[in-house]
């Protein structure tokens, strides 16, 4: 069993910053597909950007192209999502995700086998 615990949301001005972190504990979990989704109010849960623990290839939805940047730290087990020139639309909540499934390119929360439990984004205009 994979455990996913997020943190880092909260509230910032359009243009700004912010790292959410995902600590991820559980047995061999270096073997999964690490993923960011996140979901806006009356929305789909989206695809955002997805890491391997080893080599470290990401892959990212090309609406945060250039803005967002996903890393990983092995030894602190922990998933990033640094988010920059953030703006309005951005607003969701965003959740950790990890699979077993050894491809990059799924886009599908369905995908997806283990999940955090969430944490909220706002930017204000």
């Amino acid at each position: 069993q994979v455990q996913l615990v997020e943190s880092g949301g909260g509230l910032v001005q359009a243009g700004g910053s912010l790292r959410l972190s995902c600590v991820v504990s559980g047995r061999t979990f270096t073997s999964y597909v690490m993923g960011w989704f996140r979901q806006a109010p009356g929305k789909e849960r989206d695809f955002v950007a997805a890491i391997r623990w080893s080599p470290g290839r990401t892959y990212y939805a090309d609406f945060v192209k250039g803005r967002f940047t996903i890393t990983r730290d092995f030894a602190k087990n922990t998933v990033y999502l640094q988010m920059n020139s953030l703006k309005p639309e951005d607003t969701a909540v965003y959740y950790c995700a990890a699979t077993v499934k050894g491809y990059l390119e799924l886009v599908s929360s369905s995908d997806y086998e283990h999940w955090g439990q969430g944490t909220q984004v706002t930017v204000s205009s």
